[in-house]
């Protein structure tokens, strides 16, 4: 079994769960398919942001990482999938509607909440119809460390041994260190990995003061000489 690294440091989403599911449904639950589901209706149904939220059999059987983890028969991951949502109703924790004249693929699951009842009940009396534009299906992805989203998003593309690079950089930085350094590249128009490196390094080396980000802004011509002025291109 691999090792969980840890969660993510900075900016993360959060999947927002009611308090009222850890004493009263959670202690009740015996199979480990209906709780992962039911985990799982929970973070795609918080993800969207339309006023009816629910999801059809369809849509999450799409989910190969959700399909994968569900502990089925072998060559029948949709089997369990269906048994999950079937023992989550029955609890009621989860909602269905069969449509008229729709396969069971089509099945559409509320939460059991106010907002979850209420679009339940239009839809079993035919006054509420999904259309297609409520949001396009959600997958399970590995979320990318933040240091991967800060240096695409301020650098450049990601290269494989960037990508070494800046997990080893991990191991030996702080991240708001990272950051900061990132920071300097795009102030000094220095957008280059081993500019940020060099300036990592000058700090483990030589010690870093604790400063603000008006300070970095006011201190960034240092950056740009000495030692650094090699990375630097006029």
């Amino acid at each position: 079994m691999a090792q969980f690294a840890g969660f993510a440091g900075g900016k993360t989403h959060l999947t927002r769960i009611p308090a009222q599911f850890f004493s009263d449904v959670l202690p009740q639950i015996d199979h480990l398919d209906e709780l992962k589901v039911t985990l799982y209706a929970f973070w795609y149904l918080d993800q969207l942001e339309s006023p009816v939220r629910y999801f059809s059999f369809a849509q999450i059987k799409s989910d190969a990482t959700l399909l994968a983890s569900l502990s089925g028969q072998p060559g029948a991951p949709e089997s369990a999938l269906a048994d999950a949502l079937e023992r989550a109703v029955r609890r009621g924790t989860l909602l269905r509607a069969d449509l008229p004249g729709r396969s069971a693929d089509d099945a559409l699951f509320f939460l059991n909440t106010p907002r979850g009842r209420a679009a339940h009940k239009a839809s079993l009396e035919g006054k509420w119809r999904p259309t297609g534009e409520e949001g396009a299906p959600q997958l399970l992805e590995h979320e990318r460390p933040n240091v991967f989203r800060l240096y695409e998003e301020n650098i450049g593309p990601l290269t494989p041994l960037v990508a070494d690079a800046l997990k080893d950089a991990e191991k030996i930085y702080p991240s708001d260190w990272i950051e900061d350094a990132v920071r300097l590249a795009v102030l000094n128009n220095v957008r280059r990995w081993v500019y940020v490196e060099a300036i990592l390094r000058s700090w483990k080396e030589k010690g870093r003061h604790e400063t603000n980000r008006r300070d970095i802004e006011k201190d960034r011509q240092k950056y740009t000489q000495g030692d650094f002025a090699r990375f630097v291109r006029r």
